[in-house]
């Protein structure tokens, strides 16, 4: 066994978000199998929020696998709750650098507490501050993009929309007047026939100088500058896209899908047992699910960010009545913007018998359930990996940054989704979640090329000459495991 003080040791460096956490807490347990000593970077506010959903004491025992925090920069707050996204951007870009830098001085100097110095960085695509203090240390930095290669390569766009004069829109009226579906986006590498719609909604700005717009028109540029590029995703789902990016970046690693990766190869109990839930879970989902036939449950959840208004959440709650399908709805107290996520009580009432509400749940071992038949959701990139995973086909309502590029693939390259068009009204629900669970058209279909993906999914990450595992394998020997930069 390697004395800890040889170990490499990587520090990984997660944006504060659920979404983030959840694939570089994989991708550093995978290192950690792979000999690593490994460092998890939290903010403050997340590591609270981590800490929070689980024992106390669920982080000792692993003394190679250690978390660290640094500061947001922002004013305390203890709400349980995704930050203000465009405030947590602007301010990690201005802040991070510095308490970061610190943590790294601490950690080269900590060899009598058992930890070796910090030999790479990967962190967030997102937070690529961390890019300066890479060049400082003399270490390799990878950046970590958690989103699709699709909604990655969009980003890359975004710098061509400025100069084309595409974005900003001239006023909040071309949201609606339908310029975004009327404008076709040329020039996305490894992308045919994107709309302005398929683009991240970051794009529909109508402020030259948007916090978000700019940011990941910065962040995405930065990506030029890391030793590696590192996607959570699989050759066969994202060739095109992948070969685009390999074209106009350092070295691209596809590594997923991460959950596969790190079921085929985790066995550490302790390891296993740390998952990445920034919310507690509610342990009737998987006993509710068992009691329920094959295929005869709509799964519902819309993420761990993205809001809605109370009255869209009652045109779900109708339309998924109406449809007359058993459901589990998992509604983050948060999930409408500025007020209580509640439900009419009459719709409680009639659907007592097929229907449980939850605020949070083990996601991927939901759409595992063999009960599971479709999924309702935002289609954020883990919840699209997650559901390509387990072979279960997707009603798409995108609401925030690529989920339309991940929507737009979904339906149309992939063959798995039906898009959620315009505004959310009841009857439309009730017809997709119809079509999607009991349609001998579209809804067969769908399933059909739902279990294909699952398959080329599985064979992607299965072994240890699968192309992801082969991927992971060259990243740690070319980039992670090189000598020193100077």
């Amino acid at each position: 066994m390697m004395k800890e003080n040889n170990k490499p040791h990587v520090v990984c460096v997660s944006y504060p978000a659920q979404g983030h956490l959840d694939p570089i807490l994989k991708l550093g347990k995978l290192l950690y199998t792979k000999g690593f000593h490994v460092t998890i970077v939290n903010t403050e506010f997340n590591h609270r929020r981590y800490l929070k959903s689980r024992d106390p004491n669920s982080l000792d025992g692993l003394p190679s696998f250690r978390f660290e925090t640094i500061p947001d920069g922002l004013p305390p707050s203890d709400m349980d709750t995704t930050q203000d996204i465009p405030s947590v951007c602007a301010s990690i870009a201005k802040n991070g650098l510095a308490p970061f830098r610190e943590l790294l001085i601490k950690l080269n100097n900590s060899s009598s507490n058992g930890v070796p110095p910090v030999t790479s960085i990967v962190s967030d695509g997102v937070m690529s501050f961390t890019l300066e203090a890479a060049k400082e240390f003399g270490v390799p930095q990878v950046l970590f993009w958690t989103t699709s290669a699709c909604g990655f390569m969009a980003y890359l766009h975004f710098h061509h929309l400025a100069e084309q004069g595409i974005v900003p829109l001239k006023d909040s009226s071309y949201i609606t007047n339908g310029y975004l579906e009327n404008t076709v986006i040329d020039g996305t590498l490894g992308m045919k026939g994107m709309r302005l719609k398929d683009l991240p909604a970051f794009a529909r700005v109508t402020d030259p100088n948007d916090i978000m717009f700019n940011f990941l028109r910065k962040e995405g540029e930065r990506a030029k500058e890391a030793s590696a590029v590192v996607l959570n995703t699989f050759d066969a789902l994202e060739h095109d896209v992948l070969e685009a990016l390999s074209s106009i970046l350092p070295p691209v690693y596809a590594i997923g899908p991460l959950n596969l990766l790190a079921n085929h190869q985790i066995h550490d109990s302790n390891l296993k047992s740390l998952g990445s839930s920034l919310w507690k879970e509610d342990p009737r989902c998987l006993r509710w699910l068992d009691s329920k036939g094959p295929n005869s449950v709509v799964y519902v959840n819309f993420g761990s960010v993205a809001v809605m208004t109370a009255e869209q959440l009652v045109e779900f709650a109708w339309g998924l009545a109406n449809s007359g399908n058993n459901f589990l709805w998992v509604i983050r107290p948060d999930v409408i913007k500025g007020g209580a996520a509640t439900v009419p009580p009459e719709f409680l009432t009639e659907t007592k018998e097929r229907g449980l509400l939850a605020s949070w749940c083990p996601q991927e071992a939901v759409l595992n359930h063999p009960a599971i038949g479709g999924f309702l959701t935002h289609s954020g990139w883990n919840s699209t990996l997650e559901s390509i995973c387990g072979g279960v086909p997707v009603i798409c309502m995108p609401i925030f940054a690529e989920q339309p590029t991940n929507c737009r693939y979904s339906c149309r390259e992939w063959g798995i989704g039906m898009e959620i068009e315009g505004e959310v009204e009841r009857g439309k629900v009730e017809m997709l979640v119809r079509e999607l669970m009991d349609g001998d058209q579209k809804g067969t279909e769908m399933k059909k090329r739902a279990m294909e993906w699952k398959k080329l999914a599985h064979q992607a990450s299965a072994g240890p000459k699968s192309d992801s595992n082969l991927n992971l394998d060259n990243l740690i020997e070319k980039v992670l495991l090189a000598p020193k930069h100077q």
